[in-house]
């Protein structure tokens, strides 16, 4: 059942009137989740639901999917022409200035912004504020339970080690003189995660130069050897093959050698100490009960990578939420990408991954930081240096 209690509490401190929920061929997943709707049935008529900060919520239904929100309490409207709905939403929304939608000023937040503009133009057009539901949805889609804590732990736990085994699988294969691809390697951790009863989700597991694209995706036709000599990146992400799991999500770094080059030795000494950074300073914040938001994660992980004189080759944001999609809707880790103003808050979790990336290779190392009501952690292993598989 959706806690209405809780979100009305939360509506209140939050000086908003209402939060309303709208959706036409389910464009919104973060309402389906948050109103427990599940995906079965049609979903090819808009509908509105409303729960204000008192009192009792109101649904607006299209009469041939009138039992569209029959799960969710709260008195009921039915319209069929355009008319009628344009009619019937003023009574939806009385009593209520100020209202929460999921809509991001200039998409900030893309992962936020849902609501067409055409629907945020008909609710101002009623002379409604329409506010960000960011906040809400961070506490409400974002937080994690406690089952969902160690499903994330579980899967880490599955994750570590099959990382573990890819990197001696590509030594042995370099050893042994046997072919072995990207491609070939990425196939291999899916079946290992397939029989763990994890997602198989796309690896990326690239060699230089292709680790200096961010998104590499290795493919059956394009991928490169790995030999001897060569600098592999795994980054690995996936949760349990079940309803409410979480996913874990991490990089490293390998070097098909004795003894890693000092090149790659010092770009990844400033990456990790950017990451370090980053999680100390949300490791700090939360024990010192202090707010930390998340574009000052980013800004503290850019700034080490600014000092050492790569700036620009750090192309992306430091981290992105994690939650039961692999790019959550709570804070993201962001000053670049968009300034993510969003307040880091109990029970979320996200990933801290900064990179370099130059014309040859690229390096990047991520970990998972998880915080709870007192503390910040991170919640898997921490590399501390390039691997020397052959070592």
């Amino acid at each position: 059942m959706v806690d209405v209690k809780a979100i009305q509490a939360e509506l209140r401190a939050s000086k908003i009137d209402g939060w309303l929920f709208y959706d036409h061929h389910r464009r919104d997943p973060i309402a389906n989740i948050i109103l427990k709707l599940g995906t079965n049935g049609l979903a090819s008529r808009r509908w509105f639901y409303f729960i204000p900060s008192k009192g009792e919520p109101r649904k607006l239904v299209h009469r041939i999917e009138a039992g569209m929100l029959d799960s969710l309490d709260g008195r009921k409207y039915v319209y069929s022409g355009w008319e009628e709905l344009h009619k019937t939403l003023p009574k939806l929304l009385s009593g209520s200035k100020t209202i929460a939608m999921q809509y991001s000023p200039e998409n900030n937040i893309p992962y936020i912004g849902l609501v067409d503009a055409g629907t945020v133009e008909l609710v101002r057009k009623l002379k409604k504020k329409v506010v960000s539901s960011a906040n809400l949805v961070q506490k409400f889609e974002a937080s994690w339970s406690n089952a969902q804590l160690e499903s994330h732990l579980d899967a880490g736990r599955i994750i570590d080690r099959v990382r573990q085994d890819a990197f001696l699988r590509a030594a042995a294969f370099v050893r042994e003189g046997k072919p072995l691809s990207e491609y070939d390697l990425q196939q291999w951790i899916a079946d290992q995660f397939r029989a763990n009863g994890l997602l198989p989700e796309a690896t990326i597991v690239a060699v230089q130069p292709n680790n200096g694209n961010p998104h590499y995706e290795p493919t059956a036709e394009g991928s490169c050897p790995i030999r001897a000599g060569d600098l592999l990146l795994l980054d690995m992400w996936s949760k349990f093959d079940r309803l409410g799991s979480v996913f874990y999500d991490i990089t490293w770094m390998g070097y098909l050698g004795n003894r890693v080059p000092d090149t790659y030795v010092k770009i990844f000494r400033i990456v990790k100490q950017a990451r370090d950074k980053a999680v100390e300073v949300v490791k700090e914040a939360v024990a010192e009960d202090r707010s930390v938001h998340g574009w000052e994660v980013d800004r503290a992980a850019r700034e080490t990578i600014r000092k050492a004189g790569y700036a620009k080759y750090f192309v992306h944001r430091t981290g992105h939420s994690i939650g039961e999609n692999i790019h959550g809707n709570g804070a993201n880790m962001d000053s670049l990408e968009t300034r993510d103003d969003r307040e880091i808050i109990p029970h979320t979790c996200f990933s801290i991954e900064p990179g370099i990336y130059l014309p040859d290779f690229g390096i990047r190392s991520e970990v998972n930081v998880y915080v709870a009501e007192h503390e910040a952690r991170v919640t898997g292993a921490i590399q501390a240096e390039i691997l020397p598989l052959l070592a």
